[in-house]
């Protein structure tokens, strides 16, 4: 079935169904994980390319691709052939004792794309806040130093040792009592405001924790020279700078990383979400020189999961890789990012209620004067057919990162039909 479909919609949004599905989801999950109210979400079926089907037969282009995840587009044909084969061949290794050789293949397609070409090497996860612990615990080793600048806005995960770094009170403040304190926050964008962040940290400074691109801290761009000068002070202070590009890494930008807008080689980088375009698999890769701070396992590994290079996920990422690549959806997310970016601003030249348009790559957003203003204007594109989640630390912002794989047509109409939401 072709992916190249526009919205249809055959009953009310929410459908009957996933209204029977809110109620039965209702009685079996912690009421503080899927939001129920004050609308009922759609729940999905199935997914192809650019297109989700709901529990009720209505078709919605995804501009979100699954929380920026599918960023081959869903269920890419190559992605889960991929996964059968390697299903069927073996589901399950022991990951750091008697690894699967996918997992080795893996390693090798990850430190070959570390940005600058330094000699590299990775260690995986499961999701992008393994991988941010995989890189704090990193740059401790290195430098003997566990403090930390982050930056205001900052999204870096729920484990206590990312959540220390991640900056909403919503997230942090019910857990405050157990997080080690060991972080301090500058403006984002200001490197001279994360020298004196460092200067009045309690603990002493290790690390330099950065989404070149802030995701759910509302797709925020930093000023130009920000990596660059971010990279200088801690070249200056004897400190890693570890790039997050669980969300703006593997195409989503038009470069492979982010970071290479600016030409940045970071100490450590953190990638997932999009690295296998739907399989649960993340990493952390650092130059050679930092990951040396590791020891030797002597038969029993420091940092490690039951399903570290889990093959299924392994196979996923490489075929996702492999598709980015053949397919030039890297270019193809620059070109087609600027095409929508201007498209977003013609149509919503002159709102009042609108505070920014902006975008790099397929990573583009609308700021609204509210949070109100975009919950409602998410609400209305999912009745027009169309998926976009909020996201900012009010909830201010609509983000738009569809598949890099998008039709230009389908996402231009899709565009539209936000344009009207946002009315």
């Amino acid at each position: 079935m072709s992916a190249s479909l526009p919205p249809l919609l055959v009953t009310e949004v929410p459908g009957p169904r996933s209204r029977a599905w809110a109620e039965r989801l209702a009685r079996v999950e912690s009421r503080n994980v899927t939001a129920l109210a004050p609308d009922v979400p759609i729940f999905w079926e199935r997914a192809a390319g650019s297109n989700v089907w709901d529990a009720d037969g209505n078709r919605f282009v995804d501009l979100g691709a699954g929380f920026g995840v599918a960023n081959a587009g869903h269920a890419h044909p190559r992605v889960v052939a991929a996964l059968r084969d390697q299903s069927e061949r073996l589901l399950h290794a022991m990951g750091d004792l008697h690894p699967a050789t996918v997992k080795v293949e893996l390693l090798e397609a990850l430190v070959r794309r570390f940005p600058g070409g330094a000699p590299a090497r990775a260690v995986l996860g499961s999701s992008g806040s393994d991988a941010v612990e995989c890189a704090l615990k990193t740059a401790q080793l290195a430098t003997g130093r566990a403090g930390v600048v982050a930056f205001e806005g900052a999204y870096h995960g729920l484990g206590y040792g990312a959540l220390d770094t991640t900056w909403r009170a919503l997230f942090r403040q019910p857990f405050a009592a157990r997080l080690p304190g060991a972080t301090v926050f500058a403006r984002f964008g200001d490197a001279a405001d994360a020298r004196r962040a460092a200067r009045e940290s309690r603990t002493p400074i290790g690390a330099v924790l950065v989404e070149p691109i802030q995701g759910r801290g509302g797709e925020r761009i930093p000023p130009d020279g920000f990596l660059r000068e971010l990279r200088a002070l801690c070249d200056a202070e004897g400190w890693r700078l570890i790039a997050v590009e669980v969300y703006t890494g593997v195409g989503r930008t038009g470069r492979w990383f982010a970071c290479e807008h600016e030409g940045v080689v970071p100490d450590l980088l953190c990638v997932g979400k999009g690295l296998a375009s739907g399989m649960p698999i993340s990493a952390c890769i650092g130059t050679e020189a930092v990951m040396r701070a590791w020891p030797d396992p002597a038969g029993e590994a420091m940092h490690t999961q039951t399903f570290l290079g889990h093959p299924p996920g392994c196979a996923a990422a490489l075929a996702s890789m492999a598709v980015l690549e053949d397919e030039k959806l890297v270019a193809r997310a620059a070109e087609l990012g600027a095409i929508a970016l201007a498209e977003l601003r013609r149509r919503l030249a002159g709102r009042a209620h609108l505070r920014d348009v902006r975008g790099r790559g397929l990573l583009l957003a609308v700021e609204c004067d509210t949070g109100e203003t975009a919950l409602r204007a998410c609400g209305e594109a999912l009745r027009r057919g169309v998926i976009v989640v909020p996201s900012g630390d009010r909830g201010e912002v609509v983000a738009i990162t569809p598949p890099l794989s998008i039709e230009r047509d389908l996402l231009l109409l899709a565009l539209g039909l936000l344009a009207e939401a946002l009315a």
